[in-house]
């Protein structure tokens, strides 16, 4: 059976999480709120695994995706608390890692370009809440650096 506890159980400690007063890892399921937002998640040897989904207080999911071994690992969604689209890519053992898009609060595209091993690679294009293009986001990136 796995075990269960609520987030006021658990605390972290170098980068692991711990139900209180032990040493031994959060292994199972954890439930409840945690800084204003409920959740559910769950750990093995005190590393958050699977899947992830968190909502806002107002109900609106705030986020969606997976972890392996404590990371963001797949594809991942988060949402403004008016259930508008913020950002949409795929992690890779904790880095952004391929396509990203992100939104402005108001639906207008902000960015979009190309993530490889957490920095920014490729081509972006980035864009003002009126949907112009903002030419300091915009450009060719090369291992996070913007090259033109």
């Amino acid at each position: 059976m796995t075990e269960k506890c609520v987030w006021d159980d658990l605390v972290k400690r170098d980068g692991l999480f711990y139900k209180k007063f032990t040493d031994v890892p959060f292994t199972g399921e954890v439930t409840g709120k945690e800084q204003g937002l409920i959740q559910d998640r769950i750990f093995r040897d005190g590393k958050e695994v699977g899947a992830r989904v968190t909502y806002y207080k107002n109900g609106q999911l705030k986020n969606k995706g997976t972890y392996k071994d404590g990371k963001e690992d797949g594809p991942w969604v988060e949402y403004y608390d008016n259930g508008q689209l913020w950002i949409k890519g795929t992690y890779k053992d904790g880095k952004e890692d391929g396509p990203w898009v992100g939104y402005h609060d108001n639906g207008q595209l902000s960015y979009k370009g190309t993530y490889k091993d957490g920095e920014r690679d490729g081509p972006w294009v980035g864009y003002d809440e009126d949907g112009t293009v903002v030419g300091w986001k915009t450009g060719t990136f090369k291992d996070g650096e913007k090259i033109d």
